[in-house]
């Protein structure tokens, strides 16, 4: 007998990011796309855990900015992340593109009052909690963008399966 051939397809998720700080309407500093790292509690919780339905299993709700390093693995939370005696983590929109991409948008704006002063910004996540608690699916570092506080930052945030 013959031997019958399996088809099968391999899903690699990859997440990939791009902030934009924006003056008066005008984009005035682009970070382009840049590809992140996702948390071993990332790949639990956020993949693995919600497609069983699992006790951990998380939806990202939020993303995050900051002044520190890249994550490694097994971080839970941002490095450097600003605002970290209010945690003032903004809300995502959710979009499903082309049925294989998650896009998460965010608006960090200056009226909002995220920063008090100029900050040089250096890292991004997103993250399932408004508060210190919550734990980051992904995140990376990118070269550094100077926020002035006279201006909004947008970013976008995909999950892509290929």
């Amino acid at each position: 007998m013959a031997r019958s051939k399996k088809a099968h397809s391999i899903i690699r998720p990859r997440g990939f990011f791009r902030l934009n700080i924006v003056k008066n309407g005008k984009v005035v500093g682009d970070s382009g796309w840049r590809e992140n790292q996702v948390t071993d509690l990332g790949f639990s919780h956020y993949l693995v855990d919600l497609l069983g339905q699992g006790a951990n299993s998380k939806q990202i709700s939020r993303m995050m900015l900051g002044t520190g390093t890249a994550p490694n693995a097994t971080h839970n939370t941002l490095n450097g992340e600003l605002n970290t005696a209010t945690y003032t983590r903004t809300t995502v929109t959710f979009s499903n593109v082309g049925s294989k991409t998650a896009r998460f948008t965010a608006t960090f704006a200056s009226s909002s009052s995220h920063i008090t002063a100029a900050v040089t910004l250096q890292n991004i996540g997103i993250i399932n909690n408004t508060t210190s608690a919550g734990t980051m699916m992904a995140g990376n570092t990118y070269s550094t963008s100077q926020w002035n506080t006279n201006q909004d930052l947008n970013a976008t945030y995909e999950i892509r399966y290929s």
